[in-house]
């Protein structure tokens, strides 16, 4: 695929990704509470929207302090100007543990706060605030670090995520991985697991307990105008992962980790899935803060291909890359078609463009992962660390790397390319490096 075709498929993309439609029926959550806990009325307004045939479920202005809420098909949730979906702080709440993926490898655990398994044509629209109610106190401590409020003789993940990885290694069967209740996994925020047409529009997100926007094997996944301001632990933006067909437009990302993820599943697991994140759309978006604007892995294994990335806008003090390829040979899988057209940048404190098959677990694997067909145009940068860090194997080289027609203007230092096959860099210029 080269840039011309490439463009062309992603105008195409954008067409086919369409919002899902819904019958003019208008279900008032009110009207099936009120609660101290609006979980029960969240379920009954929802099924019987399911079973009226579709349609919208009003979340009128005010606070509603919920647990899990589980979305069916044909339903759009609709949360309106001044009204907050609160998630309660009680890890009970989110129980039954439900299949889902944690970090990439497949489990039951806690409920995501909006989650939805096998339906079709959902929405969560509106301009209202969905508030995960994480932080110091509640959340983000099972994280195990001190500066998210964890505190020594206190739970937290590491020893599950020790046993999780262990069970994916070992192939234990998806319905025996099961924490919830007694562990310390950390639920996402919006999860739609295998469904198809489905639509996050216009709504703010805060205060996540870890990824924000998490659609796992989904088809047809348009994420449009969305805010989001959640600096916890591990909080990304929104990760696509094995999903074919998204487009993320318009949308906002101040994170606590990177603004947008690409996954395919993790290690043994995503090779057992053995299920691609391909056809991916990003457009008009502002990332802000804090690790990778457009990240692609770590969780590479079951491939990601056809990633097209236009008009967005990368930078802050605290935003450390831009396009940023992280994969080892460990997690293996491949990358390829990734494009990437007029970006302004204004600060990060590394790279504008990182391709690194050394991150994470190094080369301490036998399925190294081939990295092809990646080209970067028009980016105007007022500031990095430098231009690009391009860094393959000698037996597995990235390539088929091209940046062009692109301006850096003040970098800390030089570039670094090693093990690179069949890269051009045209039409570029390179401020002179600082001691900045």
């Amino acid at each position: 695929m080269n840039e011309a075709e490439a463009w062309r498929y992603a105008d195409e993309l954008r067409e086919r990704v369409r919002p899902p439609e819904f019958p003019g029926r208008w279900f008032d959550v009110t009207d099936f509470g009120p609660a101290d806990l609006w979980t029960g009325a969240f379920r009954a307004a929802i099924e019987a929207c399911h079973e009226a045939g579709g349609g919208h479920v009003r979340v009128p202005p005010g606070t509603y302090l919920t647990g899990a809420i589980h979305l069916l098909s044909n339903v759009d949730l609709h949360v309106e100007a001044g009204a907050t979906i609160l998630f309660s702080t009680d890890p009970s709440d989110f129980l039954p543990a439900v299949y889902t993926r944690f970090s990439a490898i497949e489990c039951y655990n806690y409920s995501p706060f909006i989650y939805a398994y096998g339906q079709e044509n959902i929405a969560i629209t509106g301009a209202g605030t969905l508030d995960g109610g994480a932080g110091p106190e509640h959340w983000w401590p099972w994280v195990g670090t001190p500066e998210f409020g964890w505190k020594p003789g206190t739970p937290h993940e590491a020893g599950d995520w020790d046993v999780l990885q262990r069970m994916a290694a070992e192939g234990v069967p998806v319905e025996e991985r099961v924490f919830g209740a007694g562990h310390y996994l950390r639920p996402n925020m919006i999860q739609p697991y295998l469904c198809r047409n489905v639509l996050v529009e216009g709504v703010r997100i805060v205060r996540s307990p870890m990824w924000e926007i998490h659609p796992v094997r989904c088809e047809n996944v348009l994420v449009r105008n969305v805010s989001i301001y959640s600096r916890g632990p591990n909080n990304d933006g929104c990760d696509p992962e094995s999903c074919r067909s998204v487009v993320i437009s318009g949308c906002v990302f101040d994170v606590g980790d990177d603004c947008i993820a690409i996954k395919a599943g993790r290690g043994p697991d995503g090779r057992r899935v053995g299920v691609p994140c391909e056809d991916v759309l990003i457009e008009d978006c502002d990332m802000r803060y804090r690790y990778g604007s457009v990240a692609i892995g770590t969780d590479t294994t079951g491939g990601i291909r056809n990633v097209f990335v236009r008009r967005c806008r990368w930078g802050g003090p605290g935003l450390y890359f831009g396009l940023y390829i992280k994969t080892n040979s460990v997690r293996g899988g491949f990358v390829e078609n990734v494009f990437v057209a007029d970006v302004e940048i204004s600060e990060l404190t590394k790279e504008a463009v990182s391709i690194d098959l050394y991150h994470g677990d190094g080369h301490n694997g036998d399925d190294p992962p081939p990295v092809r067909n990646v080209h970067v145009a028009g980016v105007r940068s007022d500031r990095t660390r430098s231009a690009y860090l391009l860094r393959g194997y000698p037996e597995q080289p990235l390539r088929g790397i091209t940046i062009r027609d692109s301006s850096f203007a003040r970098v800390q230092r030089a570039d670094v390319v090693s093990d690179v096959e069949d890269l051009a860099v045209t039409g570029v210029t390179v401020g002179e490096p600082t001691t900045r």
